[in-house]
């Protein structure tokens, strides 16, 4: 360590301070090295191309059934015997020495904080972005026209308009030390045991053969869920007893009804849709959890049973939409030739009908929204006050941001920029292409303004918690009534609405991981802008490939039965955008449609978190009621469907044995190896899921037997209404 990083971190240490937050100290060294390089030859080759190549396979894997999501964590390993055969093959001379820009190709040993920076640029492609839904939704689903430029620039502007918003709220979300972000904390003890030496104990293994460890376990088990058995990924016992009972593998199945005792042994299912379980705090799963099982177990059945909604109309769990007769509606039906709604067609074919757990999430969204605004408002409007009156001082800063003061601070001044020009370029893309993208002008500025007002409030959520309240119902909701019959319209303001701020707390996330590691902010900053701009390339060009290669993508009724590329996200944005695009809310959830008592939501999402704040007050010593998060609860069915049941169900229990058990009973474990499991899980599996679909998908290769059935519940997604006929269904 050079002596400059000895005089800050030797009075730190002998101090013993550290992070107020436990996870926090015990994962991350409160120390700075500020003479390591940073911004190197190999840094940028390394993380081009793990920026690149998880781009592809992400994009690639995106429209499976159960979607492939190889995080950065695999390229955070993978680039290490990189780095180092970089660092020792590479020349080190020094290339137009004593001139301005004298530059050489090795700087020395491959560090953590090159390190880093590969990592931040493999995390721009390691997040599908959600624009590319835009394109798949029209060119497959509407069957319309689409340009592959007007495609790039709203992928474009959609992925960078988040900058602006990240850069002005940084004070907010970065700095403070409870502003945490856990799932950081996986590749802090990842960075850790790639780079610091252990000492073996007697008996006992290290942190890297730990990993390695659980890296080829992973890797060789997943070829049984990922091949050989994939009715490991759903195992619903109770549809293989009840083989004729519609009401058993309703309650049973894990993909099809609301998977009472499903489980998955297969860690793309536990982790597809909600993350790594190991990452998550204690208390964020357990919210979840209570979310979770009021919605599906006590909410659901009872809707159904009572025919609310006409519920027995239609399968308990489908993300499809339906007629009053209970078969799939007819959406082509009520399009004109100006890609609008024909309300004279909407007549004769009749009111659009969505299943009651479909419904029933939508209700949890629109209470989710209030809920996250009252809760940080009750829970954190005091200290965010206080930071808005710039009483931030140095005292209250933790030892990370008084590290990071001895680096050069991005200028606000660049963010503005990067967020004025965006916002210019947008509003020129969506007037000059009216007839591809329908959104108008003030639509464009309407959208901005939500995402504006919503990052703060969601990001003090996501960063305590590992969990991110969607704007995309609201947003979807509010163009719907102001611009209805326009689904591309309606599509455009939900990703200009919700993804700019989605994408802004990634950048947040990612800003607060070089916190941690102590990398210079406008180096970071580089790796950020330029990682957005090759990733948004890489994922729309390998979309725009795989649906003009693949026959049928997405068609259901068309691809054959083992067919993998049913695209479940795509189909449940596909279904939105008619919902509140084509046909708007008001004739489903306003004063013309069946579900407007779903509209109570917004009251119940916004007394529930005042419920919670009283009873703190009122039981003070019941320190278990500070743990209660209604945003969490609710926002915890947000991504049903296309989650499903199974998803949730295995993510709980790993959750619980991870942040309870194991955190509270073998501390010493967790803190070592916790985090180092969950990415050695993820890498295995991302490595084999390749491994298997280069060497047996692309050849057709498949296994045809029993176990070869992921789910093995036909009957689940029967109505039981009398006199609805569905085909492979009973009668009543």
């Amino acid at each position: 360590m050079s002596e400059s990083a000895e005089e800050i971190s030797a009075p730190l240490l002998a101090d013993g301070e550290n992070s107020p937050v436990e996870q926090v100290a015990l994962t991350v060294l409160p120390t700075d090295d500020p003479s390591l390089p940073v911004v190197t030859f190999r840094m940028w080759v390394l993380g081009a191309a793990a920026c690149v190549l998880l781009s592809f396979l992400n994009q690639f894997f995106w429209y499976r059934s159960e979607p492939l999501s190889i995080s950065a964590i695999s390229a955070q390993i993978a680039v290490v015997p990189l780095g180092h055969l970089l660092a020792a093959a590479l020349t080190r001379r020094v290339f137009f020495r004593g001139r301005r820009w004298e530059f050489c190709l090795n700087p020395g040993g491959f560090n953590v904080k090159e390190h880093v920076l590969i990592t931040i640029f493999a995390n721009s492609g390691a997040a599908n972005p959600y624009s590319i839904h835009i394109v798949s939704a029209v060119k497959i689903f509407y069957g319309r026209k689409m340009t592959f430029w007007v495609s790039l620039g709203v992928v474009l502007t959609t992925q960078i308009l988040g900058f602006g918003w990240a850069g002005l709220l940084r004070r907010y979300l970065v700095e403070p030390a409870a502003m945490w972000w856990p799932q950081n904390l996986v590749q802090v003890s990842l960075f850790r045991a790639l780079h610091e030496k252990e000492v073996r104990a007697k008996g006992g293994v290290t942190q890297n053969q730990f990993f390695l460890i659980a890296f080829i376990c992973s890797f060789a088990y997943y070829v049984f869920p990922g091949y050989l058995f994939p009715k490991l990924t759903s195992i619903s016992w109770l549809c293989w007893i009840f083989s004729s009972s519609i009401l058993i593998q309703q309650l049973g199945s894990g993909l099809h009804g609301l998977g009472l005792g499903a489980i998955g042994l297969d860690w793309a299912s536990i982790s597809s849709y909600l993350g790594s379980p190991l990452a998550s705090p204690w208390f964020a799963t357990a919210n979840i959890a209570v979310g979770y099982v009021f919605c599906v177990y006590i909410v659901t059945p009872i809707m159904y049973g009572l025919n609310v909604f006409k519920a027995r109309t239609f399968p308990i769990f489908s993300d499809d939409l339906f007629t009053s007769e209970g078969q799939v509606y007819n959406i082509s039906a009520i399009i004109d030739s100006n890609f609008h709604v024909d309300l004279d067609a909407y007549e004769r074919e009749g009111q659009l009908y969505l299943t009651t757990f479909f419904a029933t999430t939508y209700g949890f969204s629109f209470a989710c929204l209030t809920a996250t605004i009252v809760h940080v408002l009750l829970f954190h409007g005091k200290d965010l006050w206080l930071l808005s009156k710039s009483a931030f001082k140095e005292k209250t800063m933790d030892v990370h941001t008084r590290l990071m003061q001895s680096y050069k601070k991005v200028p606000e001044w660049w963010f503005l920029c990067i967020l004025f020009i965006n916002i210019a370029v947008t509003l020129l893309l969506c007037q000059f292409n009216i007839d591809q993208l329908q959104l108008p002008w003030w639509g464009v500025l309407l959208a901005c303004a939500l995402a504006f007002f919503f990052t703060l409030p969601v990001g003090v959520i996501a960063a305590t918690t590992n969990q991110i309240p969607g704007l995309n119902v609201i947003t979807e909701y509010l163009i719907g009534f102001l611009y209805p019959g326009y689904p591309v319209a309606n599509m455009c303001f939900k990703v200009y609405g919700y993804i700019s701020m989605k994408q802004a707390l990634v950048f947040l996330q990612d800003l607060k991981l070089g916190h941690y590691m102590k990398i210079p902010p406008r180096t970071m900053f580089m790796a950020q802008v330029v990682g957005t701009l090759i990733s948004s390339v890489v994922h729309l060009g390998t979309a725009w490939w795989l649906m003009d290669t693949i026959p049928n993508i997405c068609d259901r009724a068309v691809l054959p039965p083992s067919s993998p590329w049913t695209c479940p996200s795509d189909h449940v944005f596909y279904d939105a955008s008619v919902v509140w695009g084509l046909i708007g809310p008001q004739r489903i959830f306003g004063n013309l449609g069946f579900y407007s008592a779903i509209n109570w939501s917004f009251l119940v999402g916004a007394v529930a978190p005042v419920v919670v704040w009283v009873a703190i007050k009122a039981f003070p010593r019941q320190q278990w009621l500070r743990h209660v998060s209604v945003p969490v609860m609710l926002v915890s069915v947000i991504n049903m469907p296309p989650a499903t049941a199974v998803n949730y169900n295995s993510w709980i229990i790993i959750g619980f044995l991870s942040g309870y058990v194991a955190y509270r009973y073998y501390r010493e474990w967790w803190s070592r190896l916790n985090y180092l499991l969950s990415g050695a899980l993820d890498a295995g599996l991302a490595f084999m899921g390749v491994f298997l679909y280069l060497c047996l998908g692309m050849g057709h290769v498949s296994l045809e037997w029993w176990g070869s059935v992921t789910d093995g519940c036909p009957l689940a997604s029967c109505p039981t209404a009398k006199g609805i006929v569905v085909e492979g269904c009973p009668i009543f």
